[in-house]
Protein backbone atom coordinates (compact mmCIF):
# COMPACT_ATOMS: atom_id res chain seq x y z
CA UNK A 1 0.00 0.00 0.00
CA UNK A 2 1.36 3.41 -0.94
CA UNK A 3 1.84 5.90 1.91
CA UNK A 4 -0.87 8.54 2.24
CA UNK A 5 0.60 12.02 1.70
CA UNK A 6 0.26 14.37 4.62
CA UNK A 7 -1.67 17.53 4.03
CA UNK A 8 -0.66 21.08 4.92
CA UNK A 9 -3.33 21.09 7.64
CA UNK A 10 -1.61 18.17 9.34
CA UNK A 11 1.66 20.10 9.53
CA UNK A 12 0.32 23.35 10.95
CA UNK A 13 -3.01 22.93 12.71
CA UNK A 14 -1.92 24.88 15.80
CA UNK A 15 -0.80 27.93 13.82
CA UNK A 16 -4.06 28.18 11.91
CA UNK A 17 -6.43 30.96 13.00
CA UNK A 18 -9.94 31.39 11.67
CA UNK A 19 -10.36 34.37 9.34
CA UNK A 20 -12.29 37.29 10.85
CA UNK A 21 -15.78 38.55 10.14
CA UNK A 22 -17.32 38.09 6.73
CA UNK A 23 -14.38 35.99 5.60
CA UNK A 24 -15.13 33.54 8.41
CA UNK A 25 -18.73 33.22 7.23
CA UNK A 26 -17.54 32.58 3.67
CA UNK A 27 -15.28 29.81 4.91
CA UNK A 28 -18.12 28.23 6.87
CA UNK A 29 -20.26 28.36 3.75
CA UNK A 30 -17.55 26.71 1.64
CA UNK A 31 -17.27 23.95 4.26
CA UNK A 32 -20.90 22.99 3.63
CA UNK A 33 -20.36 22.53 -0.16
CA UNK A 34 -23.21 24.93 -1.01
CA UNK A 35 -23.50 24.00 -4.71
CA UNK A 36 -24.87 20.58 -3.78
CA UNK A 37 -27.41 21.91 -1.28
CA UNK A 38 -29.65 22.69 -4.26
CA UNK A 39 -30.51 18.98 -4.39
CA UNK A 40 -32.25 19.34 -1.05
CA UNK A 41 -34.04 22.53 -2.07
CA UNK A 42 -35.43 20.76 -5.14
CA UNK A 43 -36.48 17.75 -3.05
CA UNK A 44 -38.40 20.07 -0.70
CA UNK A 45 -40.02 21.90 -3.61
CA UNK A 46 -41.15 18.52 -4.96
CA UNK A 47 -42.62 17.39 -1.64
CA UNK A 48 -44.40 20.70 -1.16
CA UNK A 49 -45.84 20.49 -4.68
CA UNK A 50 -47.22 16.96 -4.19
CA UNK A 51 -49.12 18.14 -1.13
CA UNK A 52 -50.49 21.22 -2.90
CA UNK A 53 -51.67 19.13 -5.86
CA UNK A 54 -53.75 16.97 -3.53
CA UNK A 55 -55.67 19.98 -2.27
CA UNK A 56 -53.72 20.47 0.96
CA UNK A 57 -52.99 24.11 0.18
CA UNK A 58 -49.67 25.83 0.84
CA UNK A 59 -48.45 26.96 4.23
CA UNK A 60 -45.50 29.00 2.96
CA UNK A 61 -43.85 29.71 6.35
CA UNK A 62 -43.88 26.00 7.18
CA UNK A 63 -42.58 25.10 3.71
CA UNK A 64 -39.71 27.57 4.01
CA UNK A 65 -38.92 26.40 7.55
CA UNK A 66 -38.85 22.75 6.52
CA UNK A 67 -36.64 23.56 3.53
CA UNK A 68 -34.21 25.57 5.68
CA UNK A 69 -33.89 22.75 8.22
CA UNK A 70 -33.42 20.14 5.50
CA UNK A 71 -30.69 22.25 3.88
CA UNK A 72 -28.93 22.71 7.23
CA UNK A 73 -29.12 18.95 7.84
CA UNK A 74 -27.59 18.35 4.41
CA UNK A 75 -24.87 20.90 5.20
CA UNK A 76 -24.12 19.13 8.49
CA UNK A 77 -23.84 15.82 6.62
CA UNK A 78 -21.39 17.35 4.14
CA UNK A 79 -19.22 18.77 6.93
CA UNK A 80 -19.24 15.42 8.77
CA UNK A 81 -18.25 13.68 5.54
CA UNK A 82 -15.27 16.01 5.07
CA UNK A 83 -14.23 15.44 8.68
CA UNK A 84 -14.28 11.65 8.51
CA UNK A 85 -12.71 11.50 5.04
CA UNK A 86 -9.88 13.59 6.47
CA UNK A 87 -9.52 11.27 9.44
CA UNK A 88 -9.53 8.09 7.36
CA UNK A 89 -7.10 9.56 4.83
CA UNK A 90 -9.37 9.29 1.78
CA UNK A 91 -9.29 12.97 0.83
CA UNK A 92 -5.56 13.30 1.48
CA UNK A 93 -4.88 10.32 -0.78
CA UNK A 94 -7.19 11.62 -3.49
CA UNK A 95 -5.22 13.35 -6.23
CA UNK A 96 -7.54 12.32 -9.08
CA UNK A 97 -10.81 13.86 -7.88
CA UNK A 98 -12.79 16.18 -10.15
CA UNK A 99 -13.49 19.27 -8.06
CA UNK A 100 -16.10 20.33 -6.99
CA UNK A 101 -17.96 17.11 -7.81
CA UNK A 102 -15.74 14.65 -5.93
CA UNK A 103 -13.10 14.64 -3.20
CA UNK A 104 -14.96 16.85 -0.72
CA UNK A 105 -14.42 20.56 -0.13
CA UNK A 106 -10.66 19.98 0.34
CA UNK A 107 -10.47 22.84 2.82
CA UNK A 108 -8.74 20.64 5.39
CA UNK A 109 -6.30 19.32 2.81
CA UNK A 110 -5.35 22.83 1.63
CA UNK A 111 -4.91 24.15 5.17
CA UNK A 112 -7.84 26.58 5.14
CA UNK A 113 -9.43 24.91 8.19
CA UNK A 114 -8.43 22.23 10.68
CA UNK A 115 -10.18 19.01 11.56
CA UNK A 116 -11.10 20.57 14.91
CA UNK A 117 -12.78 23.55 13.25
CA UNK A 118 -14.65 21.19 10.93
CA UNK A 119 -15.88 19.14 13.90
CA UNK A 120 -16.97 22.32 15.69
CA UNK A 121 -19.05 23.48 12.70
CA UNK A 122 -20.71 20.07 12.36
CA UNK A 123 -21.53 20.08 16.08
CA UNK A 124 -22.95 23.61 15.92
CA UNK A 125 -25.23 22.68 13.02
CA UNK A 126 -26.49 19.55 14.75
CA UNK A 127 -27.07 21.38 18.05
CA UNK A 128 -29.17 23.96 16.21
CA UNK A 129 -31.13 21.35 14.27
CA UNK A 130 -32.47 19.49 17.32
CA UNK A 131 -34.54 22.29 18.94
CA UNK A 132 -35.48 23.70 15.52
CA UNK A 133 -36.77 20.30 14.47
CA UNK A 134 -38.78 20.00 17.69
CA UNK A 135 -40.38 23.38 17.01
CA UNK A 136 -41.28 22.32 13.47
CA UNK A 137 -42.81 19.12 14.85
CA UNK A 138 -45.01 21.18 17.19
CA UNK A 139 -46.32 23.07 14.16
CA UNK A 140 -46.56 20.23 11.64
CA UNK A 141 -46.99 16.99 13.56
CA UNK A 142 -45.05 14.22 15.30
CA UNK A 143 -44.15 12.55 12.00
CA UNK A 144 -41.57 15.29 11.51
CA UNK A 145 -39.67 13.93 14.52
CA UNK A 146 -39.64 10.42 13.06
CA UNK A 147 -38.39 11.64 9.69
CA UNK A 148 -35.90 14.07 11.18
CA UNK A 149 -34.34 11.55 13.56
CA UNK A 150 -34.10 8.96 10.79
CA UNK A 151 -32.44 11.47 8.47
CA UNK A 152 -29.89 12.62 11.05
CA UNK A 153 -29.03 9.04 12.02
CA UNK A 154 -28.49 8.11 8.38
CA UNK A 155 -26.36 11.25 7.79
CA UNK A 156 -24.21 10.35 10.81
CA UNK A 157 -23.98 6.64 9.94
CA UNK A 158 -22.98 7.45 6.35
CA UNK A 159 -19.61 8.90 7.39
CA UNK A 160 -18.91 8.25 11.06
CA UNK A 161 -17.47 5.16 12.72
CA UNK A 162 -18.31 2.53 13.71
CA UNK A 163 -20.84 2.14 10.88
CA UNK A 164 -19.18 4.20 8.09
CA UNK A 165 -21.76 3.02 5.59
CA UNK A 166 -20.04 4.91 2.76
CA UNK A 167 -17.05 2.59 3.21
CA UNK A 168 -19.09 -0.62 3.14
CA UNK A 169 -20.80 -0.35 -0.24
CA UNK A 170 -23.93 1.07 1.40
CA UNK A 171 -23.35 4.76 0.77
CA UNK A 172 -25.58 4.97 -2.29
CA UNK A 173 -28.44 3.19 -0.51
CA UNK A 174 -28.06 5.47 2.52
CA UNK A 175 -28.12 8.62 0.41
CA UNK A 176 -31.17 7.38 -1.51
CA UNK A 177 -33.01 6.81 1.77
CA UNK A 178 -32.11 10.30 3.02
CA UNK A 179 -33.47 12.07 -0.05
CA UNK A 180 -36.53 9.84 -0.07
CA UNK A 181 -37.22 11.08 3.46
CA UNK A 182 -36.68 14.71 2.43
CA UNK A 183 -39.38 14.57 -0.25
CA UNK A 184 -41.78 12.67 1.99
CA UNK A 185 -41.04 15.04 4.87
CA UNK A 186 -41.72 18.19 2.84
CA UNK A 187 -45.08 16.71 1.83
CA UNK A 188 -45.86 15.69 5.41
CA UNK A 189 -45.27 19.21 6.71
CA UNK A 190 -48.09 20.45 4.47
CA UNK A 191 -50.37 17.40 4.59
CA UNK A 192 -49.87 16.45 8.27
CA UNK A 193 -49.94 12.73 7.46
CA UNK A 194 -48.17 10.23 5.21
CA UNK A 195 -49.49 9.48 1.72
CA UNK A 196 -48.47 7.09 -1.11
CA UNK A 197 -48.12 9.62 -3.97
CA UNK A 198 -45.13 11.55 -2.53
CA UNK A 199 -43.53 8.25 -1.52
CA UNK A 200 -43.83 6.94 -5.08
CA UNK A 201 -42.25 9.97 -6.77
CA UNK A 202 -39.68 10.28 -3.97
CA UNK A 203 -38.37 6.80 -4.74
CA UNK A 204 -37.58 7.67 -8.37
CA UNK A 205 -35.92 10.93 -7.30
CA UNK A 206 -33.89 9.03 -4.69
CA UNK A 207 -32.70 6.54 -7.31
CA UNK A 208 -31.27 9.39 -9.38
CA UNK A 209 -29.53 10.81 -6.31
CA UNK A 210 -28.03 7.37 -5.65
CA UNK A 211 -26.85 7.22 -9.26
CA UNK A 212 -25.24 10.65 -8.84
CA UNK A 213 -23.29 9.46 -5.81
CA UNK A 214 -22.33 6.29 -7.66
CA UNK A 215 -20.86 8.10 -10.66
CA UNK A 216 -19.09 10.56 -8.35
CA UNK A 217 -17.24 7.58 -6.92
CA UNK A 218 -15.41 6.79 -10.17
CA UNK A 219 -12.74 9.55 -9.97
CA UNK A 220 -12.22 8.81 -6.25
CA UNK A 221 -12.04 5.01 -6.59
CA UNK A 222 -8.25 4.66 -6.61
CA UNK A 223 -7.80 6.78 -3.47
CA UNK A 224 -10.76 5.11 -1.75
CA UNK A 225 -9.30 1.65 -2.41
CA UNK A 226 -5.92 2.69 -0.99
CA UNK A 227 -7.45 3.61 2.38
CA UNK A 228 -9.87 0.65 2.53
CA UNK A 229 -12.96 2.68 1.68
CA UNK A 230 -15.03 0.16 -0.27
CA UNK A 231 -17.52 2.22 -2.21
CA UNK A 232 -19.64 0.46 -4.84
CA UNK A 233 -17.18 1.43 -7.57
CA UNK A 234 -14.33 -0.12 -5.57
CA UNK A 235 -16.39 -3.17 -4.64
CA UNK A 236 -17.94 -3.89 -8.05
CA UNK A 237 -15.23 -2.55 -10.35
CA UNK A 238 -15.79 0.12 -12.99
CA UNK A 239 -17.63 -2.01 -15.58
CA UNK A 240 -20.24 -3.44 -13.21
CA UNK A 241 -20.61 -0.09 -11.44
CA UNK A 242 -21.19 1.58 -14.81
CA UNK A 243 -23.90 -0.97 -15.59
CA UNK A 244 -25.50 -0.33 -12.20
CA UNK A 245 -25.55 3.40 -12.97
CA UNK A 246 -27.51 2.70 -16.15
CA UNK A 247 -29.92 0.45 -14.25
CA UNK A 248 -30.55 3.14 -11.64
CA UNK A 249 -31.23 6.01 -14.06
CA UNK A 250 -33.39 3.91 -16.36
CA UNK A 251 -35.18 2.40 -13.38
CA UNK A 252 -35.99 5.83 -11.97
CA UNK A 253 -37.73 6.91 -15.16
CA UNK A 254 -39.48 3.58 -15.68
CA UNK A 255 -40.71 3.78 -12.09
CA UNK A 256 -42.36 7.12 -12.88
CA UNK A 257 -44.01 5.78 -16.05
CA UNK A 258 -45.22 2.66 -14.20
CA UNK A 259 -46.66 4.80 -11.43
CA UNK A 260 -48.64 6.95 -13.85
CA UNK A 261 -49.87 3.80 -15.65
CA UNK A 262 -51.00 2.41 -12.28
CA UNK A 263 -52.71 5.75 -11.49
CA UNK A 264 -50.56 6.46 -8.42
CA UNK A 265 -49.17 9.87 -9.41
CA UNK A 266 -51.25 11.86 -11.92
CA UNK A 267 -50.30 12.05 -15.60
CA UNK A 268 -48.89 15.56 -15.07
CA UNK A 269 -46.03 13.89 -13.17
CA UNK A 270 -44.67 12.71 -16.54
CA UNK A 271 -43.04 16.13 -16.78
CA UNK A 272 -40.37 14.43 -14.69
CA UNK A 273 -39.23 12.61 -17.84
CA UNK A 274 -37.51 15.84 -18.93
CA UNK A 275 -34.45 14.42 -17.19
CA UNK A 276 -34.31 11.23 -19.29
CA UNK A 277 -32.12 12.60 -22.14
CA UNK A 278 -29.59 13.89 -19.60
CA UNK A 279 -29.48 10.56 -17.78
CA UNK A 280 -29.06 8.63 -21.02
CA UNK A 281 -26.29 10.96 -22.17
CA UNK A 282 -24.50 10.55 -18.84
CA UNK A 283 -24.85 6.76 -18.97
CA UNK A 284 -23.49 6.71 -22.52
CA UNK A 285 -20.52 8.89 -21.63
CA UNK A 286 -19.77 6.75 -18.59
CA UNK A 287 -19.92 3.56 -20.65
CA UNK A 288 -17.49 5.05 -23.17
CA UNK A 289 -15.00 6.28 -20.54
CA UNK A 290 -15.57 3.79 -17.73
CA UNK A 291 -11.80 3.15 -17.48
CA UNK A 292 -10.91 6.86 -17.82
CA UNK A 293 -12.33 8.53 -14.69
CA UNK A 294 -10.40 11.72 -15.39
CA UNK A 295 -12.64 12.26 -18.44
CA UNK A 296 -15.96 11.90 -16.62
CA UNK A 297 -16.66 15.55 -15.84
CA UNK A 298 -19.31 15.89 -18.60
CA UNK A 299 -21.11 12.84 -17.21
CA UNK A 300 -20.98 14.28 -13.69
CA UNK A 301 -22.49 17.56 -14.91
CA UNK A 302 -25.20 15.68 -16.79
CA UNK A 303 -25.97 13.58 -13.71
CA UNK A 304 -26.44 16.65 -11.52
CA UNK A 305 -28.64 18.24 -14.19
CA UNK A 306 -30.74 15.05 -14.44
CA UNK A 307 -31.51 14.98 -10.70
CA UNK A 308 -32.43 18.66 -10.57
CA UNK A 309 -34.54 18.55 -13.74
CA UNK A 310 -36.33 15.38 -12.65
CA UNK A 311 -37.35 16.95 -9.35
CA UNK A 312 -38.29 20.29 -10.91
CA UNK A 313 -40.18 18.59 -13.76
CA UNK A 314 -42.19 16.52 -11.31
CA UNK A 315 -42.86 19.60 -9.17
CA UNK A 316 -43.99 21.58 -12.22
CA UNK A 317 -46.45 18.83 -13.12
CA UNK A 318 -47.93 18.79 -9.63
CA UNK A 319 -48.10 22.60 -9.54
CA UNK A 320 -50.02 22.51 -12.83
CA UNK A 321 -52.48 20.08 -11.27
CA UNK A 322 -52.80 22.25 -8.15
CA UNK A 323 -53.43 25.31 -10.32
CA UNK A 324 -56.23 23.52 -12.20
CA UNK A 325 -57.85 22.55 -8.90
Amino acid sequence: MKPIPKTPAEHRPHNLQPPPGAQQVRVWLRMTRPAFLMLTVVACVLGTATAAACGCGLDLPLALSATALAVLAHAAGNVLNDLHDARNGADAANQQGIFPFTGGSRLIQTGVVTERQTAELATALLVFLVPAGLLLAVKAGAGVLLLGVAGLVLAWAYSAPPLRLMSRGLGELTVALVWFLVVVGADYVQRRHFFPIPAWVALGFAMLVAALLLINGFPDAEADARVGKRTLVVWLGPVKAGALYAVLVLGAHLWLVAGVWLLVPPSQALWGLVSLPFSLAAAGWLAQHVHQPERLKPALVLSVAAVLLHGLGLAAGFVQLAWVH
